[in-house]
């Protein structure tokens, strides 16, 4: 019985001792985790995690926020306050012009004769013929209407700028400003390059071709319909260097884009000039078209030299 006592407890000291650490294991694991713990039931490794996940996106700037966001005066309006502005906007336009067209009315039979002695052959042999009673009161209004053309362009950009003006940022309202001038003189030097260049050309070409085979019969209303379409056209065509410099400084588009679709603008520069030219033969829209891409390209290489 002694020796049987004697050997029970060393196996009862071991069971209590391994109980003991039991007890000082779970003991530690609960101070463990009562230390890591958090108010909201989380750990502080993953509270760390967490802090450090919204420091990270507090640093990092809004990118998409910015880019979504307009200038602080760009504000939503309805499409019909739209409408109603742009229409507004237009009708200040052709105020304006209907004013430099009444202006310029009264001066239009010496505007006429003017350019008659200047492009017409032997001017007082080949004078102007009537075909109808209102051609030449038609006539006066389509002179003047060439001045309400010019005049009438700078005021179209300046309206442009202002209809688009709360949506604009400091740098490109800048831009679309300074262009407002630049119009009216390249307006007005399309004018004078047909005046001096495109029409005399265009009429040796017709006078050589058909005075051989018939007698010439300069009519008035057709006469200046092809002088006044050319100067027209000629006003409208030098605003394209204008146009490719607002558009590449308003991030529209870039130099290198313009110069890898250079042949589809060449292409679509032909179209229109054998659209809107009163020409059939072919040789004014040739003219116009080459004016063009003249003014294309040597924009393009203004800006490949200075850099921009």
């Amino acid at each position: 019985m002694g020796e049987e006592r004697d050997a029970a407890a060393p196996e009862s000291s071991t069971e209590s001792a391994d109980s003991e650490s039991d007890d000082a294991a779970e003991k530690s694991d609960a101070s463990v985790d009562e230390s890591e713990a958090t108010p909201d039931g989380g750990t502080a490794e993953a509270a760390t995690v967490a802090d450090e996940t919204e420091a990270v996106g507090e640093n990092e700037p809004a990118v998409d926020d910015e880019i979504a966001e307009g200038p602080p005066a760009d504000e939503e309006m309805p499409l019909a306050d739209h409408i109603e502005e742009m229409m507004r906007r237009l009708g200040i336009v052709f105020l304006v012009a209907g004013v430099a067209i009444a202006v310029v009315y009264p001066f239009s039979p010496d505007i006429i004769n003017y350019l008659w002695s200047t492009h017409i052959p032997s001017p007082l042999e080949n004078r102007p013929r009537l075909y109808g009673p209102l051609e030449f009161i038609l006539t006066k209004l389509k002179v003047a209407g060439l001045a309400g053309l010019v005049i009438g362009l700078p005021v179209f950009v300046y309206q442009t700028y202002r209809f688009m003006k709360p949506g604009l940022y400091p740098n490109e309202r800048r831009y679309y400003l300074a262009a407002v001038p630049t119009s009216l003189v390249l307006g007005v030097f399309g004018v004078l390059f047909a005046h001096f260049l495109v029409l005399p050309l265009i009429f040796r070409y017709f006078t050589t071709y058909t005075q051989e085979a018939a007698v010439i019969a300069f009519g008035l209303q057709e006469t200046f319909n092809l002088i006044l379409i050319m100067m027209g056209w000629m006003a409208v065509v030098f605003q394209i260097p204008l146009f490719i410099m607002l558009a590449i400084m308003m991030g529209l588009v870039t130099r290198r884009w313009l110069e890898a679709k250079r042949l589809i603008f060449w292409a679509g520069f032909l179209g229109l000039a054998f659209l809107f030219s009163p020409d059939p033969t072919g040789m004014a829209p040739i003219v116009v078209t080459l004016t063009m891409v003249a003014l294309f390209e040597g924009t393009l290489a203004l800006l490949r030299w200075t850099g921009n």
